[in-house]
């Protein structure tokens, strides 16, 4: 019998780039939700993650955490579904995706808080500038049809959800090759099934509050 795969998120998080891979693997899942507030400090879930933070998966004994982590452990957990990637993908498949979980995530988020890096003191920040990432993530996604390559990887998945939550909250700057990238990794099937089970999850819990 297969391990049982639970995923733990909130459909109003990052937990909606979990749900997109697992759409993407195919792979059977169960799904707790859990409130910001309430389960997810509570005990339980503090024994699976203890940032009390979500998505998280649990595949059998094994917990992992952080959207990218689940995306590159899902990828190679699942290999029928052709998200890993090939010996010629891999640089760049991890080059990119811990771009995205480093660089692109702190210099968003450091700007849409309203902190700026000095220019004098961009040595100090692992970034460097606002505009140093938009510009190597700009030249990262106009290379290639998909982020690794020619073909759709599981990079794609986690980087793409960043540039169209991006796009879509005024976090990134608005670039043509942003918005040709975005078209391209969420024209799928699996994106658009997890964006509708996490819509009608989002309007169950806005009905229950």
């Amino acid at each position: 019998m297969a391990d049982e795969l639970i995923f733990y998120t909130n459909p109003m998080s990052r937990g909606r780039i979990a749900r997109w891979m697992l759409e993407e693997t195919g792979a059977p899942y169960t799904t707790e939700i859990l409130g910001f507030e309430s389960s997810m400090k509570a005990p339980d879930y503090l024994a699976v993650n203890p940032m009390g933070k979500v998505p998280a998966i649990r595949h059998g004994k094994t917990v992992v955490t952080e959207c990218a982590a689940i995306c590159a452990y899902l990828a190679e957990t699942f290999p029928e579904a052709g998200l890993a990637p090939t010996a010629e993908e891999r640089g760049s498949y991890y080059r990119w995706m811990f771009f995205a979980a480093g660089p692109l995530e702190a210099a968003t988020t450091n700007r849409a808080l309203g902190f700026h890096t000095p220019a004098d003191k961009s040595r100090m920040a692992g970034y460097g500038s606002y505009a140093d990432v938009m510009d190597t993530l700009e030249k990262a996604v106009s290379a290639l049809p998909y982020i690794a390559g020619n073909r759709f990887t599981a990079a794609d998945v986690y980087v793409g959800s960043h540039v169209g939550w991006g796009l879509s909250f005024g976090t990134f700057e608005k670039r043509q090759a942003f918005a040709d990238y975005v078209g391209r990794v969420t024209d799928r099937a699996a994106y658009k099934r997890a964006n509708t089970i996490d819509d009608e999850a989002t309007k169950a819990l806005q009905k229950s509050a």
